[in-house]
């Protein structure tokens, strides 16, 4: 009786520890840029640039390595996903129309921003 208890005991517990020690916090930040026109309208095609600017200690602006680039789909929108949180500058452009945003991405989440491209 005490042999089935101990066995069944053991059991459980490699079986709980292997299963709670195998999961893993999503971190990954996802974002949903939508291209709209001026009246809401969702805008197929948009190119889509993201990149984080850094200042740099002389006070000047420059480039970091951070970058994405996309394009709209049928519903206007671009899907995007990082393995740090960042700040981005979005700008979205088709033909003359351009349009701009600053988004910032928190780990674990997904964030959707709107970009009128006007």
């Amino acid at each position: 009786m005490k042999l089935k208890f101990f066995l069944s005991t053991f059991i459980i517990a490699c079986f709980t520890l292997v299963f709670s020690s195998s999961c893993e916090k999503k971190t990954d930040c996802k974002l949903t840029v939508i291209t709209v026109d001026s009246l809401g309208a969702p805008l197929a095609g948009v190119s889509v640039k993201l990149l984080a600017n850094v200042k740099t200690s002389s006070g000047a602006t420059v480039e970091a390595d951070l970058k994405a680039e996309g394009v709209s789909d049928a519903s206007g929108t671009s899907t995007y996903t990082f393995k740090l949180p960042a700040i981005l500058d979005i700008n979205a452009a088709i033909g003359t129309k351009k349009g701009v945003a600053i988004i910032k991405l928190e780990e674990g989440k997904t964030v959707d921003k709107t970009v009128t491209v006007k």
